[in-house]
């Protein structure tokens, strides 16, 4: 059925008005938010806010959970020893005796370390520089037997030494670190050299006997 010409024009009119009705509810209503959206200024600032953490040092902490983190996990800082450079002069002698220490945990009486040490300090003096060699004849011979000594007595130092058993209660061995010039002027720190000792025994007591160097 064809529709009379004086409903046409109305019906247009409120088609029209439906559609600019729908145009406006659909211009008013804000869009659903995308999970894909870029962060706020807001957040972007607040993470940019953040300490930074660089590598082997924690960020910054606060509060109650500071204080907690740092006495679950304390610091092994002190734990770790760096020897000092070389050239570092007796400022850097206590390290060097520390790391031989915390290398080879003492197992000797304290009376027998006492002796070796005394011995070991006093053959290594002898053998580089020729100062004392007199109190050990069978390991450096008479005048005549002399070997010339290789370092200046001056600048010589023993930089640390340790006395450890060396494989049975009646072995030793002293082990040193030490410093010296040598004939052709060089000098050189850190140097090391062991003495190895056999223990004695007598009718007063025991003795340590030092052996010969190879």
């Amino acid at each position: 059925m064809t529709p009379s010409p004086a409903r046409s024009p109305r019906l247009l009119l409120i088609a029209t008005a439906v559609l600019v009705l729908a145009g406006v509810v659909l211009l008013t209503v804000p869009p659903a938010p995308s999970s894909h959206a870029p962060a706020t200024p807001r957040a972007a600032a607040s993470a940019s806010a953040a300490p930074a953490t660089t590598p082997g040092r924690r960020g910054v902490q606060s509060g109650a959970h500071a204080s907690a983190t740092a006495s679950a996990t304390p610091a092994k800082t002190a734990d770790v020893l760096v020897l000092p450079p070389h050239g570092e002069g007796i400022a850097g002698d206590a390290a060097v005796q520390k790391s031989l220490k915390d290398a080879w945990p003492a197992d000797l009486s304290g009376i027998d370390e006492h002796t070796l040490l005394a011995a070991g300090r006093g053959l290594l003096r002898a053998d580089a520089t020729g100062i004392g060699r007199a109190r050990w004849p069978a390991l450096f011979g008479g005048p005549d037997q002399a070997i010339a000594p290789a370092f200046a007595t001056a600048g010589f130092r023993i930089q640390a030494a340790i006395a450890r058993s060396d494989g049975s209660p009646d072995k030793a061995v002293v082990h040193l670190v030490w410093a010296g010039t040598d004939r052709g002027g060089t000098y050189t720190d850190r140097r090391i050299t062991d003495w190895h000792f056999t223990r004695t025994t007598l009718k007063g007591g025991s003795t340590w006997t030092p052996q010969r160097r190879l």
